[in-house]
């Protein structure tokens, strides 16, 4: 998937847990595309779990993050350190005391415009989930991301490898990629 957003010189944010930080292979391929990381929270229990978490990431890759989005969206439980509730408002706020400047929250309504939380917080609320069953499809169609993203910021949310194993997908990522505009909030 990074060699597609590099190809397209497409900028992203990517979002690694705990147990997917990424391989010097991958640093390489973000640093040549010019892309940001980010934490994929996992234990949320606490801020003291969302700054462990933090710090473990910054450390791996050797530099601050300045965005981060949460594993799962408040029902089953995905992973051994995972807290399942979803709690954006908490988020926000460990966000703002940690000096992170973007949360990308997983609610699965992309019409929600994005706002500015505590202390500046940029937070976009919810994401065009691309995998279908996280979006609606009837109301959510590619087409219809194709034409709103163009008149403001939306969040594109995909799980590579869920996308890069169905040709359907990927050949729809490829196609958002590009022909829309891709941005990185600093």
């Amino acid at each position: 998937m990074l060699r597609m957003l590099n190809k397209r010189r497409a900028r992203a944010y990517l979002f690694f847990r705990r147990c997917t930080l990424p391989s010097m292979q991958v640093m390489e391929l973000l640093e040549q595309g010019g892309h940001e990381i980010g934490l994929h929270l996992e234990d949320s229990r606490s801020f003291a779990s969302f700054s462990k978490e933090k710090e473990i990431l910054e450390r791996h890759i050797g530099k601050r993050i300045h965005a981060f989005s949460k594993h799962g969206s408040g029902g089953a439980r995905y992973g051994y350190h995972h807290f399942a509730p979803y709690e954006p408002e908490r988020y926000l706020e460990w966000a703002s005391e940690s000096g992170i400047r973007l949360f990308l929250g997983n609610l699965e309504d992309p019409t929600l415009t994005p706002k500015h939380g505590p202390g500046g917080v940029w937070n976009f609320p919810s994401a065009f989930w691309l995998e279908p069953h996280w979006r609606d499809t009837s109301a959510f169609t590619v087409d219809w991301l194709m034409t709103h993203a163009q008149k403001r910021d939306i969040v594109l949310l995909v799980h590579p490898e869920n996308v890069l194993e169905n040709p359907e997908l990927a050949a729809a990522f490829d196609r958002l990629i590009s022909r829309l505009e891709t941005k990185i909030f600093s």
